[in-house]
C-alpha cells in the first residue's frame, strides 16, 4: 500500500528526497534497493528512526555493509505496488505533463489501490 509520495524532477537521484519522505516515522526496518545506499540515508534510518536499514551496499563501496538478506526479500512488495500503479495507463506513460496534475493522478491511483482492499467488487 502506498503511504506517501513525492514528485521530483527526472534528473534527481533516488536518495535525494528519501530522508524527507522517511521523516520521523516509526519502523522496525526500512527496506530499499541499492539506489538508496548512501551514508546519509542509512544514518537517518538508524539514528532518527531507530530502525534497521535493509539496504544492500553498492558494489563500488570500499567498505561493504552487512544487511539482512532474508528481510530484503520483502522488497518485492514495493515492486508489486509499482506494478499496480502502472496498470493505469495515464500513470505509466506520464500522460499528465504538469507536476500538479500528475500529483493529483498519483493520489487518485493510490486511493483506488487502497479502496480495493475495503470494497468487494465481485
Amino acid at each position: 500500500m502506498p503511504l506517501e509520495f513525492l514528485i521530483t524532477a527526472g534528473h534527481i537521484s533516488d536518495y535525494t528526497p528519501a530522508i524527507e519522505l522517511l521523516g520521523t516515522r516509526q519502523a522496525e526496518a526500512v527496506v530499499a534497493d541499492k539506489g538508496y545506499d548512501s551514508d546519509a540515508v542509512v544514518a537517518h534510518v538508524e539514528t532518527a528512526m531507530n530502525a534497521k536499514a535493509v539496504i544492500p551496499p553498492r558494489c563500488n563501496r570500499k567498505q561493504q555493509r552487512n544487511y539482512d538478506q532474508d528481510l530484503y526479500k520483502l522488497r518485492n512488495r514495493i515492486e508489486r505496488c509499482f506494478s499496480k500503479l502502472k496498470h493505469f495507463r495515464r500513470f505509466a506513460t506520464r500522460y499528465e505533463k504538469s507536476k500538479v496534475c500528475f500529483a493529483a493522478l498519483v493520489a487518485l491511483v493510490c486511493s483506488w489501490i487502497i479502496l480495493q482492499l475495503y470494497v468487494d467488487t465481485a
